[in-house]
């Protein structure tokens, strides 16, 4: 299997990586003085073929930045043999290759120590292969002291290693970061691209397919959960219902307090199930047999593994409180496309009905009001703002407006 099948709508940057990943090693490109690479669009035909010591891949959430770096690290070491690459195939899919070094986060920001540990390691030659591959994903969780760590790193890194930084935007980076980074900008696929991934991959049904990618607004991982989770489904479409059925303060209230269980509802399923495995793993490999009780030396461990994983249960709360906002911003878009006679371009078709009947309710003034209240809203809860009343004043407000 091709190591960039799992990819989809972003041919022209498949096509740059490709051929960086195809040059010998010798003769990577290394920019004097700083070590700086340029910056290139995926679309763009000047993005060469070079082979430079560090990327930042840029795209929006669900553009498929991670996947398209870990097709890349894949293609640096594969040794070429048919055989060799599928093992390396294997070993970067269950990140074990002894040549690739992952930096990421399951909590809000990527931690300074993780950062000097990877910095570090970078500094060993490759083991068995041509490069030593450093991929960190969520590059733009890094507070900026724990940024500067690795600004170090990509100043004067070693002749055979190659970072690989993942990030929204290049402005959520330092400016000297980006400066040292060939950048290449992924664009939003299409609903079309990823429906046929979903069905090509994961084997969905065509309809189920369509409605999970145009629903996720071509979100790539969101898609797969709509499609492949029928719970998400009703969480999200009960979501949209309970924004429609605000006909008051008191409801706008109520409704805030239900978005926020739902968001609660939807990391608990992402969660639970992942952290009674990695319990059990870790008490299987202290020897502590299921039902014993952790002896005194080793509850340190198991402290630490609950708390690593209260931060990951965090990140997931924002993250779906996240999901919830970016859900209703689709349904108050169909609201105005409703308004403003453009009706083939409503993403929630099932809920058209609905929408239509809110749409004749209040003028598109009152609508974009609505949109703005949601922005705001995702701002404050970014700010550290009690995502209740975030959410609270989001919905007052936009009643309000009405």
């Amino acid at each position: 299997m091709n190591v960039w099948d799992d990819l989809t709508g972003q041919a022209d940057a498949i096509a740059i990586f490709r051929a960086a990943a195809e040059r010998p090693a010798a003769k990577a490109a290394r920019t004097p003085g700083s070590g700086t690479a340029g910056s290139s669009s995926a679309g763009s035909s000047s993005a060469g073929s070079s082979m430079t010591h560090s990327w930042l891949i840029t795209g929006p959430p669900g553009s498929g930045r991670s996947n398209l770096a870990f097709a890349f690290a894949t293609a640096l070491l594969s040794p070429g043999t048919p055989e060799g690459d599928e093992s390396a195939r294997r070993l970067v899919d269950a990140r074990t290759h002894p040549d690739l070094i992952v930096l990421s986060t399951e909590g809000v920001i990527i931690k300074m120590e993780s950062v000097k540990e990877a910095v570090q390691r970078s500094q060993y030659s490759p083991s068995v292969g041509r490069y030593r591959v450093i991929v960190v994903e969520d590059a733009d969780r890094m507070v900026e002291r724990t940024s500067n760590v690795l600004l170090k790193a990509l100043e004067e890194p070693p002749e055979r290693t190659v970072w690989i930084l993942c990030a929204p935007s290049e402005a959520d980076l330092l400016p000297t970061i980006r400066s040292r980074v060939r950048s290449v900008r992924l664009r939003v696929p299409s609903v079309d691209d990823v429906a046929a991934l979903l069905m090509s991959r994961d084997g969905v049904e065509p309809a189920t397919a369509e409605r999970a990618a145009r629903e996720a607004q071509s979100h790539i991982g969101m898609a797969r959960r709509l499609a492949t989770n029928p719970e998400a489904r009703a969480r999200r479409e009960e979501t949209l219902r309970a924004a429609l059925g605000i006909r008051g303060v008191s409801a706008a209230v109520n409704a805030a307090a239900r978005l926020l269980a739902i968001a609660s509802d939807d990391a608990k399923a992402i969660t639970l199930e992942r952290d009674a495995v990695e319990r059990e793993g870790v008490l299987r490999s202290l020897g502590v047999e299921p039902g014993q009780s952790v002896p005194p030396g080793l509850r340190s461990q198991i402290k630490a593994l609950e708390d690593d994983q209260k931060r990951r249960a965090t990140r997931s709360l924002r993250d779906g409180i996240d999901r919830i906002l970016v859900d209703l911003t689709s349904l108050y878009r169909d609201v105005i496309m409703v308004q403003l006679g453009r009706e083939q371009s409503v993403i929630n078709r099932e809920l058209l009905t609905e929408v239509r009947g809110a749409g004749s309710a209040c003028q598109p003034t009152a609508t974009l009001a609505t949109l703005d209240a949601i922005a705001l809203a995702r701002q404050r809860i970014e700010s550290n703002v009690a995502p209740a009343l975030a959410l609270e004043a989001m919905l007052v407000s936009a009643i309000r407006r009405t």
